[in-house]
């Protein structure tokens, strides 16, 4: 598997980006996957400049190869941090949540990508015509924050209707994810699911065992009453959410401020404590092909020599 001209550009060997997961995807994964041939990613969230610039620093500690920063516009700190990302000149920006518009012209002047992550036609469409260097299109398929689409419905709807690189994303987890991908129209892939089982994750052990663990039907939707769906593993916490969300959903006058006290601060105890009953497991579908606690260069290898088996016997179809 040979890098596409995006990442070719930048000097990234192959076509694979690790999702920004916020508060799992810190400094060392972004080194490890980008040292592993990937594009590493380090997930901002709703962290302030400050953290992220330390990130940025410990990445730049471990690895000369290129990385990202993931920002999420609706954070109350994105004017620091796209201040810090500006001035570390970060070679990639994906962003989330939001229209990163008036950030574009400068994040280009430092010499930044710009990637939109987007869940449908009309926004990527939005984001070309802003200037977007690429798009990363996210299906539903995805853990965290999703959209309506699947990603075999919106990859190749998406990869129609613009002309700046698709990386497809949302329930891809090993090289059969990959190839199809390349079929669907995409120029590469983000992977997030994937990269929680890498041995440089620093999340809780219960978080790297619940997702190993995982089977194919261990996923659920959260939010999707209250207008913000987020794809979970299933536990006690998830359960009560989706109870107490159903149960608001059909009042005439709904009132969700109970789930804001249910959510708040369930990924970081998820991430940090490994709270099995309290925490929000964020995690994509493709979790119960995840079969083992691997190191991020060794799961890109296996990652690339199954796609290129499936690639270089793609005749036998024909």
């Amino acid at each position: 598997m040979k890098a596409t001209a995006f990442f070719e550009t930048l000097g990234i060997r192959y076509p694979i980006i690790q999702g920004g997961m916020a508060w799992v995807a810190d400094g060392a994964l972004a080194a490890a996957v980008s040292n592993g041939g990937g594009l590493g990613i380090i997930g901002a969230g709703n962290a302030p400049g400050e953290v992220v610039a330390e990130q940025i620093r410990v990445a730049r500690s471990l690895t000369d190869r290129p990385f990202g920063v993931n920002v999420m516009l609706m954070s109350p700190f994105v004017e620091e941090v796209m201040a810090e990302v500006l001035k570390a000149h970060v070679p990639v920006v994906t962003t989330g949540a939001g229209n990163p518009g008036k950030y574009i012209d400068d994040l280009k002047a430092a010499g930044s990508k710009v990637v939109p992550v987007i869940p449908s036609v009309a926004l990527a469409r939005m984001m070309a015509r802003t200037g977007a260097d690429a798009v990363v299109a996210e299906g539903m398929e995805s853990g965290g924050h999703i959209g309506q689409l699947t990603t075999m419905a919106l990859v190749p709807q998406v990869a129609d209707a613009v002309d700046i690189p698709v990386f497809a994303a949302g329930g891809i987890g090993d090289g059969r994810g990959i190839a199809a991908a390349f079929m669907l129209g995409a120029a590469g892939v983000q992977m997030g699911t994937r990269f929680l089982a890498a041995t440089e994750t620093n999340i809780h052990e219960n978080y790297k065992k619940a997702v190993v663990k995982a089977k194919d039907i261990d996923t659920q939707i959260t939010g999707q009453y209250a207008g913000s769906p987020v794809r979970v593993l299933k536990n006690k916490m998830s359960k009560e959410f989706l109870r107490l969300e159903k149960a608001e959903a059909y009042k005439p006058e709904p009132d969700f401020a109970k789930l804001d006290e249910l959510g708040n601060g369930s990924l970081r105890r998820a991430v940090q404590e490994g709270d099995k009953a309290t925490g929000s497991f964020m995690a994509g579908e493709i979790a119960g092909l995840v079969k083992a606690v691997q190191p991020a260069a060794e799961i890109i290898q296996e990652l690339v020599q199954e796609t290129d088996a499936l690639l270089q016997n793609t005749g036998r179809f024909i």
